[in-house]
């Protein structure tokens, strides 16, 4: 069975899909067996023909070259762009821990490293009902996942990345690091990686700016994150 590294973001839309892209590929390219997993994806656009199109999954799967079918990359696709809890509840189809345990690991057990990609922040609700609570924390923990963070680099990332951080310690969940996305430089983005490396003492492991096509990163130390 491979090792595995779950990926979060401090909050929607700081571009995690697309630094996730730039992980995989990173470790295909060096010519390790790499692979992606999300347990629920809303938001997804319908084809033609009906289906599903989960956006996220696709576009890694495509920048990666990973060439995997589509039921084998995301175990629940909601249509509704809302938390997955609610997308689940609307649609009647709520997500069952059961399911996504057993689709991870059959995907750990095809891929030497298996990344796993969150749906927006690490409170993101997945299932909220009588008797029934799973938040995303709750299902790195249970999965026993390691953590990598993915940021924006400017204005109110010290906050969010600080915030994120101490919430996946108090679950004690391990944080491999911070990966800075949309980087231009500059004297406050500087200020922003040294800050949450000096207040967290996480170090932060990359930094993508713009239309990176590749992670700027050695692949041995990027596969050494996961677990």
């Amino acid at each position: 069975m491979g090792k595995a590294l779950f990926i979060t973001g401090t909050g929607t839309d700081v571009g995690k899909t697309f630094v996730t892209g730039l992980i995989v590929k990173r470790l295909r390219g060096a010519g390790m067996n790499a692979g992606y997993y999300k347990a629920a994806l809303s938001g997804a656009e319908r084809a033609a023909d009906g289906t599903l199109l989960p956006g996220d999954a696709l576009h890694v799967n495509r920048v990666a070259n990973i060439g995997e079918s589509v039921e084998n990359l995301v175990s629940y696709i909601y249509e509704e762009a809302v938390s997955p809890h609610l997308a689940a509840r609307h649609t009647g189809r709520p997500i069952e821990f059961s399911q996504v345990q057993a689709d991870y690991r059959r995907a750990k057990e095809k891929y030497g490293y298996l990344t796993v990609e969150g749906s927006g922040g690490i409170i993101c609700p997945l299932r909220w009902e009588d008797g029934e609570h799973l938040v995303l924390d709750d299902l790195v923990a249970r999965l026993g996942l390691p953590a990598l963070i993915v940021a924006d680099a400017g204005l109110g990332t010290i906050n969010a990345t600080v915030l994120t951080i101490e919430h996946l310690s108090l679950r004690h969940i391990p944080v491999r690091g911070v990966i800075l996305n949309h980087w231009t430089g500059g004297a406050m983005e500087e200020d922003n990686r040294r800050m949450i490396e000096e207040m967290t003492g996480i170090p932060v492991v990359a930094l993508v700016g713009q239309g990176d096509e590749e992670l700027s990163m050695e692949a041995g130390v990027l596969a050494s994150l996961y677990a």
